[in-house]
């Protein structure tokens, strides 16, 4: 097995009919995609403290998403101009316009299915319709997909293909929003007799830790086993998502452990 390496690419132009003023709402995937990560990070952090709070929500919508750009500044990963890049710019994207489209100061998606999704989440989250969790994460689920899809069908368009490797993590990052919309089937496959007995004893406990969109730690964590499997491909063909979720399993079960204090070495 040989590790797939990235190699430095330019910024792509990615196209777009029209340019918005307003900051830090009116970035573009083009934008974004030129930015480095350590800003993406910045302007992410922005979005959630200077905005979403508006709302009168808890502002933490997207900690699990720094936890991703985190991991990716830390592996020098999603440079401009790659198809981790470009996918990545369509999420951040599709969040920024659905916080503008949720605050009343704008109705322009910018083309970006999620941005509509992202907008019906943040509303209905101040409406106090998102109050159950399972609710929560399946809205907040399908919000991302869209935003993700649509960066996946922009970076195809223009030409840019993923690595093996990228595309490999990609698969896992599927399997990591498929649980949050179907959290009785991920803990019936956590319950399942090829599990560790630990596992299947505190699986609700874990799976809402895997899950929790308001801490970076989790998603951090699940990007670097992820990311160590992606490049030495032991995927191999293609799983299921409940093949890939059992997976992931000893790594981040005792990730789990130590985070939430249940082990202390």
């Amino acid at each position: 097995m040989t590790a797939d390496t990235v190699a430095p690419v330019a910024p792509v132009a990615v196209p777009r009919a029209h340019r918005v003023a307003e900051r830090p709402l009116g970035r573009t995937v083009a934008e974004l995609d030129h930015l480095h990560v350590a800003d993406r990070l910045d302007f992410l952090r922005d979005v959630q403290s200077e905005y979403v709070s508006r709302l009168d929500i808890d502002p933490c919508r997207w900690r699990n998403i720094e936890g991703v750009l985190e991991f990716f500044r830390d592996n020098d990963l999603a440079r401009p101009g790659s198809w981790m890049s470009i996918v990545d710019a369509s999420i951040l994207e599709g969040l920024e316009r659905g916080t503008a489209i949720a605050l009343g100061l704008s109705e322009d998606t910018f083309g970006n299915p999620g941005s509509t999704e992202w907008a019906t989440y943040l509303r209905r989250l101040s409406d106090g319709e998102l109050d159950r969790r399972s609710v929560h994460d399946a809205a907040w689920s399908r919000a991302e997909q869209a935003a993700t899809e649509h960066g996946v069908a922009l970076a195809r368009a223009i030409g840019v293909p993923p690595t093996a490797a990228e595309w490999r993590f990609f698969q896992f990052s599927q399997v990591y929003r498929w649980a949050m919309r179907n959290e009785p089937t991920a803990l019936l496959a956590l319950g399942g007799p090829l599990v560790n007995s630990r596992i299947r004893e505190l699986r609700m406990p874990f799976l809402s830790w895997f899950t929790d969109v308001s801490t970076p730690v989790p998603a951090y964590r699940g990007c670097a086993f992820a990311w160590a499997l992606s490049r030495l491909n032991p995927v191999g063909g293609a799983f299921s998502a409940v093949g890939l979720l059992v997976a992931y399993l000893p790594n981040l079960f005792d990730d789990f452990l130590v985070d939430t204090g249940r082990r202390t070495h």
